[in-house]
């Protein structure tokens, strides 16, 4: 059974930076693609970003290139999400689970989410 939790989430003013942790429990989790969604209130589900099993690959969201970075450990079975330069716009519940692209289809094994709170 795989588990994914993520972790990191909390409230910072605009302009402050914020690190997400996904920690995933179970096998083989170096063989797989994740990736970080974003929900705010009233809105769809939105891709942020995601990294190949190696970390060598990484794709972004135009709305938060420039500003985040994902990374991930495969010793430590954790993906990060560095987030510098926030906005309020970036307020949302952040999720990471398994899959590739932007499209939430494709993504299984999702986590409860992790909120973060921009103010202005």
């Amino acid at each position: 059974q795989v588990r994914v939790a993520e972790s990191g989430g909390g409230l910072v003013q605009a302009g402050g930076s914020l690190r997400l942790s996904c920690a995933s429990s179970g096998r083989s989790f170096t063989a797989y693609p994740m990736g970080w969604f974003r929900q705010a209130p009233g809105k769809e589900r939105e891709f942020v970003a995601d990294i190949n099993w190696s970390g060598a690959t990484t794709t972004y969201a135009d709305s938060v290139k420039g500003r985040f970075t994902i990374s991930r450990d495969n010793a430590k079975n954790t993906v990060y999400l560095q987030m510098n330069n926030l906005k309020p716009e970036d307020t949302a519940v952040y999720y990471c689970a398994r899959g590739l692209g932007s499209d939430a289809r494709s993504y299984n094994y999702w986590g409860q989410g992790t909120q973060v709170i921009v103010s202005s």
